[in-house]
């Protein structure tokens, strides 16, 4: 029989998702952003300590301080509301109803299992209804969700939903193809594979279309 402990363990080291959506707290967002990088600096600390480390060494007395910036002003600032992109639509004027590819995004990610880096890129089409919006809010929305602890399936899922509220359309796609470094650099420790994961909306569903998105993105892999 396998506890609950056992579980949670294999589910992490698995890599396997269990919700679409951000797992946060109804209070996630009670406390400033300073009052955040003070609790952080304090754990952070404590870390170091039981591993036996000496802070009062001048290269380490700064890490704690830093980690806790850089856990809530960088690498998760994608989980407060309040940074999320803007993203201004404009009438498709020109009457372009081809697909528009936007691709070789780049992905910096953490997997929330481990809280190691993922690394990749992330490849979105749509084809426009009416409207479209402009190019950097597409690598703005990545990046936006990318910042904060993920998986990678969940990521690319809520690329295409995000994207789809902007535009109107269910008629969006993404492909992400990104290394773990949580498989790269621990575990199995194979440096060579890399995840691909891939969610299409709308008429990207129709094979034909697929395929020519991933034509497009001179991807080999069969979905």
């Amino acid at each position: 029989m396998i506890t609950n402990d056992e579980f949670t363990e294999e589910l992490g080291n698995d890599h396997i998702a269990t919700n679409e959506n951000t797992p946060l707290r109804e209070d996630a967002f009670d406390k400033t952003d300073d009052e955040k990088i003070e609790l952080i600096k304090k754990d952070v600390e404590h870390i170091l300590l039981t591993l036996g480390m000496d802070l009062s060494d001048d290269s380490l007395k700064g890490t704690p301080n830093r980690v806790a910036k850089m856990f809530v002003k960088e690498i998760f600032g994608g989980l407060n509301p309040i940074k999320k992109p803007s993203a201004s639509t404009f009438e498709n004027k020109y009457k372009y109803n081809e697909m528009l590819v936007e691709k070789n995004i780049t992905v910096y990610s953490t997997c929330e299992h481990h809280l190691l880096p993922i690394v990749g890129r992330a490849h979105v089409a749509y084809i426009s209804n009416g409207t479209v919006v402009g190019l950097s809010k597409m690598n703005r929305i990545v990046d936006y969700y990318a910042k904060r602890p993920q998986v990678q399936e969940r990521l690319t899922i809520q690329i295409v939903k995000e994207l789809q509220k902007v535009l109107n359309t269910d008629n969006v796609a993404c492909v992400i193809d990104a290394k773990h470094l949580c498989v790269n650099s621990r575990g199995i420790r194979d440096i060579e594979s890399s995840t691909v994961t891939a969610e299409f909306g709308g008429t990207f569903k129709n094979e034909s279309v697929r395929r020519e998105f991933l034509d497009y993105i001179k991807l080999e892999t069969t979905f």
